[in-house]
């Protein structure tokens, strides 16, 4: 019995052959040309703007009216003209010129609001209460308003741009720094960081990919209050941006150049997208491996 129990039972040989590879036994598999093009996101963004472009001339060429809706070629031409003569680069400079003054002073005061809410009680409380009030509020209704204290100048648009950046870039700021791991904020507390170097060193690395959301989203507001503002109030000392071009040549009905217009908004809205928010997002984030 214990006999039994010992042996092993008898099973069949079995027979691994081991087969050495080579170099030569390796299948490779090129990858072809168009496919090493197509990975390349650029090449499919360009295809797809080359795309909407052929839809939008021929809805226009079905349309066959002008005055409602130009074609893309009638566009461009108008877009080159106005480009020759200087008129929309003096226009879009004169828009940059006071987006990036309203951008800036709004994302400073931002950053104010939001390291005094993570640093004390009565900070916090102060940022909810006014963004509960103030961030449901249109910056377009504050026109009149800025009309009256500022007058009809780069300073009223300057005051609209603040409010349109300030509250959106603060919360986005603010969840960010609320999201920090413990885990890292005690590393700080253990390193004797307090206060701005607390913030600097710490909650701004940690959060940055919140402020850079809240930047961008913080950006596209700001192009849609200033293109407004200027609709309404665009000329200042006898000169208006895009907006107020976009204004002027509907009145005259030349819609192509309001199309020129239009589309000088959206490649300075690429151009910054791609060139600088990109930029920016793959030396941070993406370096730090916080995106993917």
């Amino acid at each position: 019995m214990n006999t039994m129990l010992t042996t092993p039972p008898a099973r069949p040989n079995v027979e691994h052959q081991v087969v050495a590879f080579t170099d030569a036994d390796l299948i490779e598999r090129p990858i072809p040309a168009w496919e090493r093009i197509w990975n390349q996101g650029w090449v499919r963004k360009a295809v797809l703007l080359v795309l909407l472009a052929a839809i939008w001339e021929a809805y226009a060429r079905y349309l066959d009216d002008d005055l409602l809706f130009p074609t893309f070629s009638d566009t461009i031409d108008a877009f080159a003209a106005n480009v020759a003569n200087g008129v929309l680069p003096a226009r879009a400079l004169a828009s940059i010129k006071v987006l990036l003054m309203g951008y800036a002073a709004g994302a400073a005061l931002a950053t104010v609001l939001s390291v005094l809410a993570i640093n004390v009680r009565i900070g916090n409380d102060l940022l909810e209460t006014l963004t509960s009030m103030l961030n449901p509020l249109p910056a377009i209704a504050l026109l009149p308003l800025a009309l009256l204290w500022f007058g009809l100048g780069n300073g009223s648009l300057v005051f609209v741009l603040i409010h349109s950046v300030l509250w959106v870039v603060a919360l986005n700021m603010h969840a960010g720094f609320r999201g920090v791991s413990p885990t890292l904020r005690m590393v700080g507390r253990n390193y004797g960081l307090r206060g701005l170097r607390y913030v600097a060193a710490i909650l701004i690395p940690a959060a940055f990919p919140s402020i850079l959301t809240g930047l961008k989203v913080g950006w596209a507001f700001a192009w849609r209050t200033l293109i407004a503002a200027e609709l309404v109030f665009g000329v200042s000392s006898g000169a208006g941006g895009l907006g107020w071009f976009i204004f002027e040549n509907k009145n005259q009905l030349e819609i192509p150049s309001v199309f020129a217009g239009l589309l000088s908004v959206i490649l300075i809205g690429l151009a910054v997208e791609n060139l600088v928010f990109r930029t920016l997002e793959s030396r941070t984030v993406r370096r730090w491996g916080m995106q993917h």
